[in-house]
């Protein structure tokens, strides 16, 4: 085996391991979510939990499923009983893609500061492949059937409230108006859903997922190496992108932590609530950013569906015709739904003061670099909100009697518009990222929280491929970093004036004079001086030879 051909072996295999270390842990931390938010739920008391854990997930990578139903209750049995469902568990879904970008993009650093494109696109590709094929297998092993047996469900009228059902799910409300009153009256009911996941189209949603999410990383990992030509993503795009992806996190950890406090404060089904709040609670966040950003929202519900809509929603789709909803047609039931406004004002303007200090400043003014950063945020939140809005939509469409439901004829549907999204996007991230940039010039942030592949020489760090200083690196005179203290009359001895400065020496100016000639004697001479000095008179000439 030659040099080159170990080394080519040597690449493969850190190739393979990557995607194998990437796929295993997403898929691992996907199915580990769903298993126990189904489990907290109590659908494991139902059904299988396997295959439902199975087929959750590929729900959750773009997948689709199949249901069919079986009902006795109500006369309403076989084709009668059908249910259409379009939503994504996102809780499953962000688990899935922080694991796989994460892993994907620490794999890279070992390339250096650069990557070839092909080295990249075979990264990308071997990632692909590995996850379709596990992607696959759950998808000949998620289906299965649940059977809901009325007698066994427990959920008798002994605890039932006067007002409702007691079932109170933050974000949700009462979702059940009464409904264990009804299920004691339908101990006899039995249900048998069943469900199989579509290969096809699973298998495509699930190509467009993972290239979706290996595109966000590669835009946001600031730190992982891009190929030659790209480094202007170092400078614009990577700052701003990383940024909104982090407040749009931060705001589903502030979603979970209210989904656990909720649960904390007595509530009845607490575990309910913490299930929930794993697989949907990126769902309903998501879904309020648009919304508290002006991005107008279409909706319908009609029939029992309408028990599942959070206040004032019922009381804005109760007519049963499409309606607009908006912040102010909310506010006119609720006056508290402004604050939703208000926070997402807030994470806005803290996506844009990481953007100034994630960005080089380089030599730019502040009004300009508050320029620069508006528009990078500008361009990342046209195309981030649009994608929220696409991933929030929700449409269901049922016909099924059980469980005290009459839910024949009942729907769901609620999205937003795209075009408003994306405009109200470029908007709302050009103001925040010309405010958090001139905001981070006034603090002194500015630029301080750039990436190494991000600074220039002007940025006092190193270019790509060199090391600090970077001066060492970049030819030309001297440029002392922005670290270092500026020089002042009192502590600087060399422009202090000669009188009021005891180490200075008068200047002289043109040629040194030479001291004047002083032939040596040999009385000058002392022990230990080298070189010997020379005698003062000449040596006598040498002998003539007798001819």
């Amino acid at each position: 085996m030659t040099l080159t051909s170990g080394r080519r072996a040597g690449r493969a295999a850190e190739l393979l391991l990557a995607a194998t270390a990437s796929v295993s842990w997403a898929f691992l931390a996907m199915a580990g979510v769903a298993a126990l938010g189904l489990h907290l739920l109590g659908a494991d008391a139902v059904g299988a939990l396997g295959p439902m854990t199975g087929a959750l997930v590929v729900l959750a990578v773009g997948g689709s499923l199949t249901p069919s139903g079986s009902v006795e209750a109500f006369g309403l049995t076989g084709a009668g009983a059908h249910t259409t469902i379009d939503i994504a568990p996102l809780g499953v879904s962000l688990t899935g893609a922080l694991l796989l970008g994460w892993v994907f993009a620490r794999s890279l650093r070992r390339a250096g500061p650069e990557i070839r494109g092909g080295e990249l696109a075979a990264r990308v590709g071997a990632v692909m492949l590995l996850f379709l094929g596990i992607l696959g297998g759950l998808a000949w092993a998620g289906s299965s059937s649940v059977t809901l047996d009325g007698s066994d469900l427990g959920l008798g009228g002994q605890d039932a409230s006067p007002g409702g059902s007691g079932l109170d799910i933050p974000g949700l409300g009462d979702i059940g108006g009464g409904l264990p009153d009804r299920l004691a009256g339908l101990a006899n009911a039995k249900a048998a859903v069943g469900f199989s996941v579509r290969t096809g189209p699973s298998l495509l949603g699930g190509a467009v997922w993972v290239l979706l999410v290996l595109l966000i990383t590669l835009l946001a990992a600031r730190r992982a190496p891009v190929p030659r030509g790209w480094a202007v993503a170092h400078r614009a795009v990577r700052p701003a992108a990383s940024a909104l992806c982090a407040v749009l996190v931060l705001a589903v950890v502030a979603g979970l932590a209210a989904g656990a406090g909720a649960a904390a404060t007595g509530d009845d089904h607490p575990g309910r609530v913490i299930g929930g709040a794993l697989l949907g609670a990126p769902n309903g966040v998501w879904l309020g950013v648009p919304l508290g950003l002006f991005v107008p929202l279409r909706g319908t519900a009609t029939g029992s569906l309408l028990q599942v809509l959070p206040d004032p929603l019922p009381g804005l789709l109760g007519a049963g015709t499409e309606q607009t909803i908006s912040v102010g047609r909310l506010a006119d039931l609720e006056p508290l739904v402004w604050l939703l406004s208000v926070g997402c004002a807030l994470m806005m303007l803290t996506a844009g003061v990481l953007t100034g200090a994630r960005t080089p400043r380089g030599a730019a003014r502040p009004l300009a670099f508050a320029g620069r950063c508006g528009l990078c945020l500008g361009a990342a939140t046209a195309v981030a909100l649009p994608l929220l809005v696409v991933a929030t939509r929700v449409q269901v469409d049922a016909s099924l009697s059980v469980l005290g439901i009459d839910a024949v004829g009942a729907g769901l549907e609620l999205g937003g518009s795209v075009p408003a999204a994306l405009a109200l996007g470029a908007v709302w991230g050009f103001g925040a990222g010309a405010l958090g940039g001139l905001l981070a010039s006034v603090a002194g942030a500015a630029g301080r929280r750039a990436a190494p592949y991000g600074r220039g020489p002007g940025d006092g760090g190193a270019p790509p491929g060199g090391t600090y200083p970077a001066q060492a690196h970049v030819p030309g005179p001297y440029n002392p970093s922005p670290g270092y203290r500026p020089a002042r009359d009192e502590t600087n001895p060399y422009l202090r004036p000669p009188g009021e400065n005891p180490f200075t020496a008068p200047t002289q100016t043109g040629h040194p004079v030479p001291p004047p000639y002083r032939p040596r004697r040999s009385s000058d001479y002392r022990y230990g001086s080298s070189p010997v000095p020379p005698p003062d008179e000449r040596p006598p000439p040498p002998p003539r030879g007798r001819g």
